[in-house]
């Protein structure tokens, strides 16, 4: 794995990229099959770092793990350990989603501190919450979460947040559950879907009631299944907008065009073009781009990892764009290498773009006003996580003169071998 890129811009980026299911989707199947009895398999798989650690944290708790070209077979354990070890501390968020598993197959569990990005709080509490109201003994520590349940029983859990994460947790905890699991103001994106899809495949009850509520009917047992990944919505807009802001064309292929509507309608608001077809989509702006308001939010909003790869799309429209991020309170890390290259951006504490949202009150910089267009200028980036990673490519193949990006790891975590992918399209890219 290479631990810098020297990026050398090349000119408009155009061409084709095939886009695979995403990182956020695979791990939580992967979850979820150790609970059947009998094998199952994910096709369309990307190739990302993720996969790989949650990989051996399932090895580490008994099921294995076999994977192959685009496929990855998971067979549960015939007898599962109740401890993730502390080594996985820190990695990624898949512990947590542990929990409800382990306690239905050995009636304990510990799983260590959660890690993944470091773009605002992320609390457990959503999911001991839920375990707790499922009747497990919950207890928090500095090393983790220790739970116990002889049997897990169904309830009604109140999530004070749509929490993708949380919302998965209760889907797992409860597919098992004796009784009925009722999930109010629960998380309705497509990944989130797509695991109770999956669920239902292996034989789950589960019933996606209107206002945001899921029906959960436990079951006495799972089956193993067979599914294929819908393509990652937030890698086909991350590269359709590399397109824009090189002011190229780039097609993606393989990603749903309603898992993208909400992004679609915003580069058209931006005086894009937008082309759609079964084979692909493909966005080009050949009169150039106008200034935008956006507020990320919650499925179907404009989605928060939507919003790094559009910021530096900002720095190249004409105009005065505004950006509200309402999810994470501090999505804005990636900000000050974007103003060292010379994009024109000021952060606020208040709400700009949209209404106030529950950092209004705050002192949390999470509105940017950006002024374009921006002449950037190659620099020496440190990524920070993944998203802001594929924003710095996109600003590095735009700027002049040669970036050098460290930390590019976080990139090969989340996105299918990117720079492989970036070469197809005419970056200079050298790995170091």
């Amino acid at each position: 794995m290479a631990e810098a890129w020297l990026i050398q811009p090349s000119g408009p980026l155009v061409g084709d990229v095939r886009v695979h299911g995403s990182k956020n989707a695979v791990t939580k199947h992967m979850v979820a099959a150790i609970m059947g009895q009998g094998p199952s398999t994910i096709t369309n798989v990307p190739e990302v770092g993720d996969v790989e650690i949650t990989a051996e944290i399932l090895r580490a708790v008994g099921a294995g793990v076999e994977r192959s070209a685009g496929a990855v077979e998971v067979t549960p354990p015939e007898e599962a350990k109740a401890e993730v070890p502390l080594s996985f501390s820190g990695l990624n968020r898949i512990p947590v989603l542990l929990l409800g598993p382990l306690l239905h197959l050995t009636g304990e569990a510990f799983v260590p501190r959660v890690g993944g990005d470091r773009i605002g709080g992320r609390p457990v509490d959503f999911h001991v919450k839920a375990l707790r109201a499922l009747g497990a003994e919950v207890e928090v520590t500095d090393d983790g979460i220790r739970a116990r349940c002889r049997r897990l029983r169904g309830a009604i859990i109140e999530l004070p947040y749509p929490s993708v994460g949380a919302t998965e947790s209760a889907l797992l905890s409860a597919s098992l559950a004796q009784g009925k699991t009722v999930v109010r103001n629960a998380a309705t994106e497509p990944e989130v879907l797509e695991l109770a899809l999956f669920l239902q495949r292996m034989g789950a009850r589960i019933e996606l009631a209107p206002d945001r509520r899921v029906v959960i009917e436990g079951v006495p047992k799972l089956r193993g299944a067979r599914t294929r990944l819908a393509g990652d919505r937030i890698e086909a807009f991350s590269y359709l907008v590399a397109g824009l802001a090189t002011r190229g064309t780039v097609r993606v292929i393989g990603c749903a065009q309603d898992r993208l509507v909400t992004a679609i309608t915003t580069l058209l608001r931006m005086g894009a073009q937008v082309s759609i077809d079964e084979h692909g989509i493909a966005a080009f702006a050949p009169d150039g781009l106008h200034a935008a308001a956006v507020q990320t939010d919650v499925h179907p909003g404009f989605i928060t990892d939507w919003q790094p790869p559009l910021m530096v799309l900002f720095t190249q429209a004409e105009g005065m764009s505004v950006l509200h991020e309402t999810v994470f309170e501090e999505r804005f890390v990636y900000v000050p290498a974007l103003q060292a290259m010379g994009g024109e951006i000021e952060l606020f504490a208040t709400c700009l773009g949209g209404p106030a949202c529950r950092f209004h009150d705050t002192s949390y910089l999470h509105s940017a006003v950006v002024r374009g267009p921006s002449k950037l200028q190659g620099t020496e980036v440190e990524v920070p996580d993944v998203r802001a990673g594929f924003s710095s490519v996109i600003a590095a193949a735009t700027a002049s003169g040669p970036t050098l990006l460290h930390g590019v790891r976080h990139l090969e975590r989340g996105y299918h071998r990117p720079a492989e992918q970036l070469r197809s399209l005419g970056l200079t890219l050298q790995e170091k």
